[in-house]
């Protein structure tokens, strides 16, 4: 079966790939000729990777599943959440996304948070599926590590004594919110 996952994210891309079955065949909006930034206008999780997927859905005609992330910090009310990808601004980069939080919770004994995923699978006009992974852990010091993206350097996952950016893909795709929404999806085809 052939699928699109509707990112531009390379990253995300590979994370994604190393959970499908074989006989799912995972198609890049870049392989679609698809280079349009879809715009994430929901208020949710949920909303947002549902606009992406309707999207390619509509315009391609192929089924495709599309993702939204959010870092949900406790004592900063949820915040950045939805708006995590954009926390420092519209045009703001990974880089500036951390430094504005590590700058919001410099005085805050209570590190606790959550990477929460909703992935939206659409089938068909009538089907469509979702599927949530949380990942728990708090917003360390200062950043820590090198590898992944977005808030990797900065979130610790409970139990662990690394960053997500200081351990190896295959580490943290087991643990991780993505991995654990990808995960269920990949059960769902598998059924």
């Amino acid at each position: 079966m052939k699928i699109v996952f509707a990112t531009h994210n390379e990253n995300k891309l590979k994370e994604v790939k190393a959970f499908l079955p074989d006989n799912i065949q995972l198609i890049s909006l870049q392989e679609i000729e698809c280079h349009e930034d879809i715009e994430e206008t929901a208020t949710t999780l949920e909303g947002n990777a549902t606009i992406k997927a309707d999207y390619v859905f509509d315009k391609y005609g192929l089924p495709c599943f599309a993702d939204d992330t959010g870092l949900e910090v406790d004592s900063l009310h949820g915040a950045p959440g939805v708006y995590s990808a954009r926390y420092a601004g519209e045009n703001a980069n990974d880089n500036d996304n951390r430094k504005k939080l590590l700058h919001a919770m410099q005085s805050i004994s209570d590190r606790s948070a959550r990477f929460r995923t909703v992935v939206a699978l659409r089938l068909s006009k009538e089907e469509i599926y979702y599927f949530e992974g949380v990942c728990d852990g708090e917003i360390l010091e200062e950043e820590r590590g090198d590898s992944g993206f977005g808030y990797d350097p900065v979130f610790q996952p409970l139990g662990y004594t690394k960053s997500f950016a200081e351990m190896d893909l295959d580490a943290k795709n087991k643990i991780s919110h993505r991995g654990k929404a990808i995960q269920s999806l990949a059960a769902f085809f598998n059924q």
